[in-house]
Parts: C-alpha cells; sequence; structure tokens
C-alpha cells in the first residue's frame, strides 16, 4: 500500500486527453509533507493501483492507458475549493473522482 502523510485529502483522478499521446489518470494531491520525489511516489501509487485493480492493470499493459500522473497542491487548497463552493464543513466532503476538468480550473486557474 502506498502511504505518505497527506493533508487528509487525496486528488480528484480525473481522465484527461493530452494533445498527443495516451490519456492517463491526473491525480491532484495536497500533502502534509510533500515527498521527496513526487515521480517515485506516482510510480508506487500507479503500481499500487494496478495490483488493487485489474481492469486498470489491462488498460495500462494494453497501452490504452499511460500511467498516472500526481500534481502536488499547495497546502489548503482543498479547504479553499470548499469554500468557494459554500461547502466548508460540517458533513460536506471533497469530490474524489470527475469526469471533466471542472474541479481542477476551481484548484489551479488557467489549467
Amino acid at each position: 500500500m502506498v502511504q505518505h502523510k497527506s493533508g487528509g485529502v487525496y486528488s480528484s483522478p480525473s481522465g484527461k486527453s493530452p494533445e498527443s499521446g495516451l490519456p492517463y489518470h491526473e491525480w491532484f494531491v495536497e500533502f502534509a509533507e510533500e515527498p521527496n520525489d513526487l515521480d517515485a511516489f506516482a510510480v508506487a501509487l500507479n503500481e499500487e493501483m494496478t495490483n488493487q485493480n485489474i481492469y486498470y492493470k489491462d488498460l495500462i499493459d494494453g497501452k490504452i492507458l499511460r500511467p498516472l500522473v500526481v500534481r502536488s497542491l499547495p497546502k489548503t487548497s482543498f479547504i479553499k475549493y470548499m469554500k468557494k463552493q459554500g461547502k466548508l464543513g460540517g458533513q460536506n466532503k471533497v469530490p474524489r473522482l470527475s469526469n471533466d476538468r471542472k474541479i481542477v480550473q476551481e484548484l489551479i486557474p488557467n489549467s
């Protein structure tokens, strides 16, 4: 299992079709302590994903998707997002998965 101190919120993976090359899942993570090597973290996370999800493994092995990409967000990014949505606190939770870029555009303007 991939373990690292995060800000308590893991990213919203969103399928992204790049201008060229294979599409991939993009993970936006707010770390409490960012790993020393973000690329190694992404490799370990991708390996864990393929171990736990045979369908994802088949997509990677079959060259339908390329391995996931991890983007580190500044601290409080998700808090600011939830506050902007009027859903900070209580029983509100950050969305974990999105098929579009709406959340990303709020987290990272001009993305």
